[in-house]
């Protein structure tokens, strides 16, 4: 099942059950809401979530695109991306958590044909505030899905503060033998959604309090689920990253690690500049900034000759295309070629100031923060320098 049918499956499998599809917001979270980029699809609904009425009522679904700079530093394994795209459901004070997982469980097995044999589920456990979460459990069980109870992991909360409550998330079982021992004991189990029953808003002194509804808020990564559905090895290898795969390593060669942080770093770069964010050095476009200089290192790792003038304005045009962006294939190139020659003479500027006596030995946690405050030189900069 290609990337384009999953979407129009999942669409029309809750929209046939009363949910109305709302269109995704950017990348940029809504005023006021205190994280960088929008991170999951309850983002833009946080208002609705806390009792405003939506206009379109009750059930909704849509897709949204998500960058979690959390994940940076995993990028590269087989499930973590920066920027991806999240199916999302939501009950806004309407049906509970039970309903949610068997229409999650009707859709997993009949709609995509996964094999029930492979699922398992996590369920929360309760603590000293909250209880076990019978309702879920008691469905898993009655649907014959091995379930694991746990407290941390099945909690889902959007920060230190604010609404929260239990979760429980399926897993699909991807090893080459029988499906063996639990999700928080194997990683070859894979999450792919995770329903969250959020009821609570907790306060600063940490205690929680009820929301004014009970709502359900669920999220499926998109490129995840189609890697699996499609039997790859990875969401690198699923039908979405086909252009970067194909186009990349005849401009650059490199090793698979390279080759998927090279993709994955570029594409949503191309993303984060058509929502309109600009390299800075603080907020939003150091992210941006991140990012970029991330490729570059590696590119000029093997080769100091290697440059974004390369990268073909076919892959910044799918991108955009794929993320719903109107944006001039030719601006999104010449943002990232702008910051390419800003990171030129940064490195010029970075083997200036290392190879002064104070830094031919090696550096102290004092020099690094000392490079970064004083010069404008990152650790992983400085770092790359000094192995040259």
């Amino acid at each position: 099942m290609n990337t384009d049918r999953l979407v129009r499956t999942f669409i029309e499998y809750y929209e046939e059950r009363g949910h109305h599809r709302i269109t995704g917001s950017t990348l940029l979270p809504p005023p006021g809401d205190p994280v960088l980029f929008t991170t999951s699809g309850m983002h833009p609904l946080t208002p609705h979530l806390e009792g405003r009425p939506h206009p379109l009522g009750r059930r909704l679904v849509n897709v949204q695109r998500c960058l979690r700079t959390t994940d940076l530093d995993e990028v590269g394994d087989r499930t973590h991306l920066t920027v991806f795209e999240m199916l999302g459901t939501w009950s806004l004070g309407d049906y509970e958590g039970p309903q949610s997982l068997d229409w999650g469980y009707g859709l997993l097995t009949d709609g995509f044909g996964i094999d029930p044999g492979l699922l398992h589920a996590t369920v929360f456990g309760g603590d000293d505030q909250v209880g076990p979460d019978t309702g879920s459990l008691e469905l898993w069980q009655d649907r014959g899905v091995p379930v694991e109870l746990t407290v941390e992991d099945n909690w889902w909360s959007n920060g230190p503060t604010g609404p929260c409550g239990p979760d429980s998330e399926i897993f699909l079982w991807t090893g080459d033998t029988p499906p063996r021992s639990t999700p928080t004991q194997d990683d070859r189990w894979v999450e792919v959604w995770n329903h969250v029953m959020m009821r609570h808003r907790r306060l600063e002194d940490g205690t929680l309090v009820p929301l004014p509804q009970r709502n359900i808020d669920t999220g499926l990564g998109l490129e995840r689920l189609s890697s699996l559905l499609q039997g790859r090895s990875s969401v690198f290898e699923c039908d979405v990253f086909d252009p970067w795969r194909h186009h990349v390593p005849t401009v650059w060669q490199l090793d698979e690690p390279s080759l998927r942080l090279v993709c994955d770093h570029l594409r949503s770069a191309v993303v984060v500049i058509g929502d309109g964010v600009r390299p800075t050095n603080t907020g939003r476009g150091y992210v941006l900034r991140r990012l970029v200089r991330r490729v570059l290192t590696v590119l000029r790792r093997d080769d100091p000759q290697r440059g974004l003038g390369d990268l073909p304005v076919e892959l910044v045009r799918h991108t955009l295309d794929r993320f719903r962006q109107d944006v001039d294939p030719e601006q999104v190139r010449q943002v990232l070629l702008d910051e390419e020659r800003r990171f030129g003479r940064l490195l010029e500027r970075g083997r200036q100031v290392l190879s002064r006596p104070r830094f031919r030995g090696p550096l102290t946690e004092d020099d690094l923060h000392y490079l970064h405050d004083t010069h404008g030189l990152p650790r992983e900069l400085v770092l790359n320098l000094r192995t040259r």
